[in-house]
């Protein structure tokens, strides 16, 4: 069965004639169009595929099974109230984390029929991934950790980090990943306890952590990666914060299999941890999964109780965060297989004094 007969299923299933998508990842994951501008309107017997003519052309070459229409001299709300009238749709599913509210509002006014919320319901489809996916992702994580062999000759004392992220952006790209981006952290110093902290002019300096939480895309299938290194010699205390960080992927790879939860695996990473004065500094997401876009179904991390699946691309990425001193963050990214866990990055998990 392909995702868009999954769609089918699970609209006979809830009542639904009609099922509207806006979310990039989703309306790619359905019909396998690559651009921009698009949305999807499934129902019972036809396949719409609503776009503007700057994309008519792509979307018809990508999408042969549709029919494309031009919504840009109406609405997009005009527009579905004239399908649902065609073919008789009188319940239709949205994506309620994601229609804007201009839509909504547009699509009340002008159509006749009930618009029923629904939440991760093809971000449930795409969380198993196809061998088709699985090789692209394989692909994304190769190119990622190429590049960081690359970018280890470049760190340096007094290289700023938009620098070295500039650098590392473009080995990417030459190593043959998409050339959108979709962004990536390159930080040293304290700022590595920032989770998400942003490349800036600061220069490094000598017993400088650096840390590159960052990937690509590969035909739009991502990579997610992160190393923690070290500008010089490291000290004791980094080395002890790098070890018991490494320590908590290791032991979280170590029980991903099918069947237990992202919460069994969080509490993995806190055998490492427990009962030293890090523990304060520890955060509670560890991992995720990743596809066609960064921060997919499913989830590792405290509370999370759905069930791992073979299949799933996921991340693991524990971390030791602490306010005015640096942080580390060792991330890896593989699949579940029927056995355990298969890392894709190739990157070493040893800490690297430059």
């Amino acid at each position: 069965m392909n995702r868009l007969e999954e769609l089918r299923s699970y609209m006979e299933k809830e009542g639904l004639d009609g099922f509207y998508i806006a979310k990039p990842a989703n309306v790619r994951c359905i019909s396998a169009y690559t651009g921009d501008d698009s949305y999807l309107f499934i129902d019972k017997a036809n396949q719409y595929f609503i776009t503007d003519p700057r994309y008519t052309e792509q979307a018809g070459m990508e999408c042969p099974d549709y029919e494309i229409i031009n919504w840009r001299s109406t609405s997009i709300g005009n527009v579905i109230a004239e399908l649902c009238k065609k073919d008789g749709v009188k319940t239709i599913g949205f994506e309620q984390d994601y229609l804007t509210f201009a839509t909504w509002r547009s699509m009340q006014d002008t159509i006749d029929a009930e618009l029923v919320p629904t939440l991760n319901v093809v971000e449930r489809f795409r969380e198993v991934k196809t061998p088709e996916e699985i090789q692209k992702l394989r692909v994304s994580c190769d190119i990622a950790s190429r590049a960081f062999d690359k970018i280890l000759q470049d760190i340096k004392v007094g290289v700023t980090e938009k620098e070295l992220a500039s650098r590392l952006s473009h080995y990417m790209v030459m190593e043959g990943a998409d050339t959108k981006p979709y962004g990536g952290i390159l930080i040293s110093g304290p700022k590595t306890s920032l989770l998400h902290g942003i490349p800036g002019n600061r220069a490094l300096e000598y017993g400088d952590f650096v840390l590159m939480d960052y990937g690509c895309q590969y035909d739009g299938y991502l990579s997610d990666m992160t190393r923690t290194v070290v500008v010089g010699k490291a000290t004791p205390k980094q080395k002890e914060v790098y070890n018991i960080c490494r320590q908590m992927t290791e032991d979280v790879e170590a029980t991903i299999k099918p069947g237990v939860t992202g919460e069994d695996c969080y509490q993995a990473s806190l055998k490492a941890i427990e009962g030293t004065e890090y523990m304060p500094y520890n955060y509670t997401g560890i991992g995720h999964g990743v596809g066609l876009f960064v921060h997919e179904l499913p989830f590792i991390g405290k509370n999370h109780t759905d069930v791992l699946q073979a299949g799933s691309v996921m991340t693991v990425e524990p971390g030791i965060y602490i306010p005015g001193w640096g942080g580390v963050r060792i991330e890896d990214q593989g699949i579940i297989t029927e056995d355990g866990y298969e890392n894709l990055i190739s990157a070493t998990h040893e800490l690297i004094e430059l």
